[in-house]
């Protein structure tokens, strides 16, 4: 049986949010919740490769094919996405799922699991960040710059982030053979962000990931007394994102399964069929179908 993959708007407060749906409600849930620069457009091969599940994919506000105000119209954080992503899940009546989460999805996923810690049943974390060790100094320096004071040289200095040659490095990085990568995702990418108005949303949300870090302590708590499972699929040439962050979850976690690959930061694009096999056997053991 194929799996059919809807692509629908609903408004979450006042907000019109794009979101990608396959499966029935009376399936297991699992979201998946994609990073920077992209949109739910990175889980296009995975979402069919889930048959037996309610696969739902948002686009976060200012991102893809939701909307995106201006930074002066909306307060940017992930507490407000987190909010969204919440109020959609309530609008679509998904009350206990699994997570997938990438990138800036992480810490999304992670406010929604320490908010209501029974509803999230499972991580799957492709280079999703949830531990100090995960980062890579090199990778975040000029946004912990800019962190730190916001003068004309460190927003110049992250501005550079948002070019076309930028996005391609995000994806071909650590990639042995870039011919396997499609061009199109970066160039969609940076068809999005060089929307007017946009470069200063994604300036406010670089400025607001300070505050993720502060939440580790209570994921990891969340972790070791749930006893969540876990699937950390990892591409370990990740320049933001390095293999010890992977690792880390093990620690929290017994029921922690640590895959690192010879891979990047967008590790679907390049080892697909790899990591959605490893995420359909998790999967069967920890959020099984009917």
């Amino acid at each position: 049986m194929s799996v059919v993959v809807h692509h629908r708007y609903a408004t979450v407060e006042g907000h019109r949010l794009f979101y990608r749906e396959a499966g029935t409600a009376d399936l297991p849930a699992i979201v998946l919740l994609h990073g920077f620069p992209t949109s739910s457009f990175m889980f296009r091969n995975l979402i069919p490769q889930l048959e037996g599940y309610r696969v739902i994919a948002p686009d976060h506000l200012g991102f893809g094919l939701s909307d995106a105000p201006s930074a002066d119209e909306f307060d940017y954080s992930f507490d407000a996405l987190a909010d969204l992503t919440a109020g959609l899940l309530k609008q679509l009546g998904v009350t206990r799922y699994a997570i997938g989460v990438q990138d800036y999805g992480a810490p999304i996923g992670w406010r929604l699991a320490i908010r209501d810690p029974d509803a999230v049943v499972a991580v799957i974390s492709q280079n999703g960040n949830g531990y100090d060790e995960g980062f890579v100094a090199n990778g975040w320096q000029g946004i912990w710059d800019y962190q730190r004071e916001q003068t004309p040289e460190n927003e110049a200095a992250l501005r550079g982030a948002f070019t076309l040659d930028a996005i391609r490095d995000q994806y071909v990085t650590g990639v042995e053979d870039e011919s396997v990568l499609s061009p199109d995702t970066w160039h969609l990418d940076h068809a999005f962000l060089s929307r007017p108005g946009n470069a200063e949303v994604q300036l406010k949300l670089f400025l607001n990931y300070a505050t993720n870090p502060p939440l580790y302590p209570a994921l990891h708590e969340w972790l070791r007394t749930k006893q969540v499972p876990v699937l950390a699929a990892w591409g370990k040439y990740d320049p933001f994102f390095g293999p010890d962050g992977a690792r880390a979850f093990a620690r929290d976690s017994e029921n922690a399964e640590i895959h690192l690959f010879e891979g990047g930061h967008f590790l679907l694009e390049s080892a697909g069929d790899e990591v959605a096999a490893l995420i359909r056997d998790f999967l069967a053991k920890h959020l099984p179908t009917a």
